[in-house]
């Protein structure tokens, strides 16, 4: 299943709400945003419908949400999209579907955070509240052992530099190496966001105002959604919210960290890269602030003198950019 093999409307919407949902089915219907797994669709005011319509994984991970986000959205300090409703298949629209809650606000792709100490610690009180020891029966998927991500860092890596986006792989590489090569979590497995890119944080007045898009909530590593410290924050605030975030990682973690955020820098330079070119799956939005967050990554790099080894800092902070 495609989005080219079905087309989802506001009367297919309206249509799967007075057959299952019925007391939700007169609510203005209105598109609200296409994203890489599912439609957004707004349903009045205060909810929304989530549509699988690109990927086959979609129906997973809006079962997963379903499933395991309304029992801990009560203790997160930001708004989260609530599940309140689930749509089985039909002969109409053959997958699953959700009714959740909406959160206002404008994704951080578009509209990035500008208050750095107040986005810092806003990040760093939601990370604290989410990441709690998971139980058993949890799901698990992003946040295992970073060395299973190095086939696809190398080629992240060459495609990227190919096209000239990269400049200064040597750089890049050093980082993910030192990332790779730090020991593996032993703690307890964490409840993990699992994939803190720009597109799924809001913002409102220059800060964070809510989380979207719980499809990859998993059990893990919490250096996996650490990483969003240098993804997701303005330059100079990396620090500020290692410093708020509670346990206060250790190196090790803050070294992993660092491996998902060049992870996620790539991912979104090569789809950055691929809406300039109007590919498909490409977001413009998606590429300037991967390349920033690379640019803060590679900051942490340090060359004692040029015929030195490329090192990384030996903590997890980032230097100032000239």
């Amino acid at each position: 299943m495609t989005h080219t093999q079905i087309e989802v409307t506001a009367e297919l919407v309206r249509h799967l709400l007075r057959d299952q949902h019925p007391d939700l089915a007169d609510r203005p219907v209105r598109l609200g945003a296409r994203g890489w797994d599912n439609q957004l669709w707004r349903l009045g005011d205060d909810l929304a419908v989530r549509m699988p319509w690109a990927t086959q994984s979609a129906d997973a991970l809006l079962r997963r949400e379903h499933a395991w986000l309304p029992a801990l959205a009560p203790h997160l300090p930001l708004p989260v999209p609530v599940p309140q409703r689930l749509g089985e298949p039909s002969e109409r629209f053959p997958r699953p579907w959700i009714v959740t809650t909406w959160v206002p606000g404008e994704p951080a792709d578009r509209a990035p955070a500008t208050r750095a100490a107040d986005a810092a610690d806003s990040l760093a009180a939601f990370l604290t509240a989410l990441h709690r020891p998971a139980p058993p029966a949890a799901p698990r998927g992003r946040g295992g052992p970073l060395a299973d991500h190095a086939e696809g860092f190398a080629e992240q890596l060459a495609s990227a530099t190919d096209m000239g986006l990269i400049p200064d792989q040597d750089a890049v590489r050093a980082v993910w190496d030192d990332a790779v090569t730090a020991p593996d979590w032993t703690g307890p497995a964490l409840w993990l966001h699992g994939d803190l890119h720009p597109a799924n944080i809001l913002t409102a007045d220059g800060t964070f105002c809510g989380v979207i898009d719980f499809g990859d909530l998993c059990a893990g590593d919490p250096a996996c959604d650490l990483a969003a410290a240098w993804i997701l924050l303005p330059d100079g605030a990396a620090d500020r919210f290692f410093g708020a975030y509670q346990p206060s990682p250790d190196i090790t973690t803050l070294r992993r960290a660092r491996g998902w955020a060049v992870l996620r820098a790539l991912s979104g330079i090569l789809i950055g890269e691929a809406g300039i070119h109007g590919r498909p799956g490409g977001k413009v939005t998606w590429g300037p602030p991967a390349h920033a967050a690379l640019r803060r990554l590679v900051a942490t790099v340090r060359r004692p003198d040029e015929h030195d080894p490329v090192a990384t800092e030996p903590v997890g902070r980032v230097r100032p950019h000239g």
